[in-house]
């Protein structure tokens, strides 16, 4: 999705620049990605899972058991206000939630037709257009080349699973997730800025289920009930939307949303390993210098950025 203008990474407000730390603070530094690291490796563990009950409800069923636990956990921890907002709140926190709506649904549809890892490789380049359109700072570029050619190389290895063999709805569903991604992105920083604490988000999410339950009922029906399906979806639900959400959230108030986007090259790196401790997917020596060049990418944009910020005041 095309950033807007002007582009996140120089609108955010003074208290979210001020978030941002000085090199001279040492440790602190690393906060946000820390979070958006434990992010990633949340939500794609969650992914697996998710992957084991599609036998049982179905892509649109396990988006449903998702969505609907996730909003019922961050509504009864968060209790938003609802009162006190503008339209302009309102119609960020519609649009964000229409968002997670379709990046859930049309992952998940991804997965059901392809293997986890080609499809988080897929879905990563929407991420990584978003760092290149919004980033001014011919580093950022070159950063997020390197990233994009180790997700090339860890979409090419061999065994089977590249793109060539990928089912084409499937890679176009990946990619339609990737594009959802990138709005997220944007939308998930405006959310942060204009509600306090997670309010937004759950509020979000709860509109995300909304849109998601008509589809699940249809194609799961009562199966969406049996109990050990349920269980099951709610520990989706945990790893895969509240924990990262919450996270990714949080990160956003302390980090421009390019760095954001590129960090998120360490997906298809999280995922391939997921894919490897959950579903049994082996790893090649090929996927392993993918993993590192991505790595080195999204070190390299977090290293760079923080020696961007001043030095005092």
């Amino acid at each position: 999705m095309p950033a807007p203008s002007p582009s996140p990474s120089t609108t955010a407000a003074p208290s979210a620049e001020a978030a941002l730390p000085l090199p001279a603070e040492g440790g602190r530094a690393l906060g946000p990605v820390a979070l958006v690291i434990s992010a990633g490796i949340s939500v794609q563990f969650g992914a697996a899972l998710a992957v084991t009950i599609m036998p049982r409800a179905g892509a649109a069923g396990v988006v449903t058991l998702r969505l609907a636990a996730a909003a019922l956990v961050l509504l009864l921890l968060c209790r938003p206000k609802v009162r006190g907002y503008s339209r302009a709140d309102w119609g960020t926190v519609l649009t964000f939630g229409l968002t997670m709506a379709g990046m859930n649904g049309l992952f998940y549809q991804a997965v059901d037709r392809i293997p986890l890892g080609p499809a988080v490789t897929l879905e990563v380049l929407g991420p990584l257009a978003l760092s290149v359109i919004v980033s001014r700072r011919l580093v950022n570029l070159l950063w997020a080349g390197l990233a994009l050619a180790g997700v090339a190389l860890l979409s090419g290895h061999g065994g089977g699973s590249g793109f060539g063999s990928l089912d084409p709805a499937g890679a176009a569903f990946a990619l339609g997730a990737g594009a959802m991604w990138a709005a997220y992105i944007v939308f998930s920083a405006r959310t942060g800025r204009r509600f306090p604490q997670a309010d937004g988000l759950a509020l979000a999410m709860a509109v995300a289920a909304v849109v998601s339950l008509p589809l699940g009922v249809v194609e799961a029906g009562a199966d969406l009930l049996v109990p050990s399906t349920l269980a099951l979806g709610a520990g989706v639900a945990v790893l895969s939307s509240v924990l990262p959400y919450t996270l990714e959230l949080l990160a956003l108030r302390r980090m421009p949303a390019p760095t954001f986007a590129i960090l998120m090259s360490l997906e298809p790196a999280i995922a391939a390993t997921a894919g490897f401790l959950v579903l049994h997917q082996a790893l090649s020596a090929l996927d392993a210098l993918a993993i590192a060049l991505v790595i080195a990418a999204s070190m390299g944009a977090v290293r760079s950025q923080i020696r961007r910020r001043p030095t005092g005041g």
